[in-house]
Order: C-alpha cells, then sequence, then structure tokens
C-alpha cells in the first residue's frame, strides 16, 4: 500500500459520500417534509449541505478504515496466528449484532420503536452480502474480517449520529453513506492493490504506507 494509493482511496471515498449524501438527503428531504437539512427550507442550499456533509462522512470513513488496517497489522503482529484474529473477530461480529440491538432499544424513545430491530438486521444482511461478493473475488479467508469491518467498524463510525440527540432520519442519513463508503473501500483494496486470489485477503494485507 503506497501514499499515491491512500491517497486515491481517499479522495474518492469523499466523492461517492458527497453523491451518497445528496442522493439520500434529497430522497429523504422529497418524501419527508419535515425533514429539513440545518432547518433550511431551500432545496439548492440543502443539496450543498448534504454534499458537504458526505465530503466529511467519506473523510470519517477512510479514517476508520485506516484504523481497521492498522489494527489488522498489529493483531497479526501480537497473535502471530490469523485463524485466532479471525475467530476473535467472527465472535465479536456476532456479539455487535446482538449488542447494538440492546443499546438501541434504550434509545427506542427518541429512534422509535422500529430502528432498534432494523438497523441491526439490514447492516448484518449487508454485511454478509459485501463479504459474500468479497469472498468470490478472493478468497474464503476474507469473508470473516470484511463482516466485522462492514458490521463493527461501521456502528462505531456511526455512534455518535446514533447515542447522540438525534432521530431515526438522521441515523439513516448517517449510517447509509458510511455504509456504502466502507463498501466501496473493502471492495477497492484487493483490487488496487492488484493481488490475486490467494493474496488478496483483507485479514493479511494490511502493510505500511509507504
Amino acid at each position: 500500500m503506497t501514499l499515491r494509493k491512500l491517497f486515491f482511496l481517499f479522495w474518492s471515498s469523499m466523492a461517492i459520500g458527497g453523491l451518497a449524501c445528496l442522493v439520500l438527503g434529497l430522497a429523504l428531504q422529497f418524501t419527508d417534509q419535515s425533514y429539513g437539512f440545518l432547518k433550511a427550507e431551500e432545496t439548492g442550499y440543502n443539496a450543498l449541505m448534504m454534499a458537504i456533509s458526505g465530503l466529511m462522512i467519506g473523510v470519517f470513513a477512510m479514517m476508520g478504515f485506516f484504523a481497521y488496517l492498522t489494527l489488522n497489522y498489529i493483531a497479526l503482529g501480537i497473535t502471530r496466528q490469523k485463524f485466532m484474529w479471525t475467530t476473535l473477530q467472527g465472535y465479536t461480529s456476532v456479539f455487535a449484532v446482538a449488542a447494538l440491538g440492546y443499546m438501541l432499544y434504550g434509545y427506542k424513545d427518541k429512534l422509535g420503536d422500529w430502528l432498534y430491530w432494523v438497523l441491526p438486521l439490514v447492516l448484518a444482511v449487508g454485511s454478509l452480502i459485501v463479504a459474500s461478493v468479497k469472498t468470490r473475488q478472493t478468497n474464503k479467508s476474507a469473508f470473516v474480517p470484511t463482516v466485522f469491518f462492514m458490521f463493527v467498524v461501521t456502528v462505531l463510525e456511526g455512534w455518535p449520529s446514533i447515542s447522540g440527540e438525534t432521530n431515526s432520519v438522521s441515523v439513516i442519513f448517517m449510517v447509509t453513506p458510511l455504509f456504502i463508503c466502507n463498501t466501496y473501500l473493502i471492495m477497492m483494496l484487493h483490487k488496487i492493490l492488484g493481488g490475486n486470489k490467494e493474496e488478496a485477503d483483507s485479514a493479511t494485507i494490511a502493510k505500511p504506507a509507504s
């Protein structure tokens, strides 16, 4: 992984985040008349602010991605056994699904009666789908790390919007672009590194930038 490749992932993640927020934000605004970004009624101003928010979300997703690669590199160096680290990620992912539902239940009054079970379910299914595609493009050992990254890292990145003074629409506006950006990053990783099916395992390719 070189600085040039990291820079490409950085600006492309920003672009995808901006586009995702723009499309999602406009869809939310036109389907929910009570939804106004920063209390502004002008659609053009809303669109601009949504796009800017998306750029920031893209940056945030890239930071989380780089943090995961760093954690991955350190964990593999400590455990010296890929199986142990992969197993830990698998158990953590399963626990995180149940933990997210339990924690969201505590915010049911402000998030609604459905988000506490819909969000964990949708994220889990989406993570499994992304991991399946990743596995077909690389190898079977990439499945668990991809699920871990797509679910656990996405939840950690979006937790401020979930646990803060917010509502279900705001959570959707934050978590959805994060999930899209993370999907792009994890699917681009083996492609940008140019590895084959045996080399592009997301559990072993985290190397320092040069």
